[in-house]
């Protein structure tokens, strides 16, 4: 840091802040390591006390295709953005839902339930 621009710690991101998910056919997908934590697989993954070589490396491998690992996130977000909504408020699941593209809903399903979702 240059004592001639100060900066304010949080606008600086950590790399501990950002993993990258890398589905099976090539894609790489670097997401907020708040929102790949709303899988229990990948967050048991790439915590360090787990003594995965994906903590060390940041770098969780899927074994999902690349749509259905995308979507995946997309729900992860989604999921992450309402964690904290009251009971009494509502839930636009409709918004989501609209995105799924149905010929990957059955696929998705049986990944977000191996990825503890």
């Amino acid at each position: 840091m240059n004592e001639d621009h100060p900066m304010d710690d949080s606008a600086i991101a950590s790399p501990e802040d950002w993993v990258r998910l890398a589905s099976n056919d090539g894609y790489t997908f670097l997401v907020k390591r708040r929102v790949a934590d709303m899988s229990g697989t990948i967050k048991n993954s790439l915590d360090t006390s787990g003594g995965f070589a994906e903590a060390g490396t940041r770098t969780y491998r899927s074994q999902e295709r690349g749509i259905i690992l995308q979507k995946m996130i997309e729900y992860m977000a989604f999921k992450a953005h309402y964690s904290n909504v009251g009971p009494k408020e509502e839930i636009p699941i409709h918004e989501l839902m609209e995105r799924m593209p149905p010929e990957v809903v059955l696929e998705l399903l049986v990944a977000a339930d191996y990825q503890e979702m």
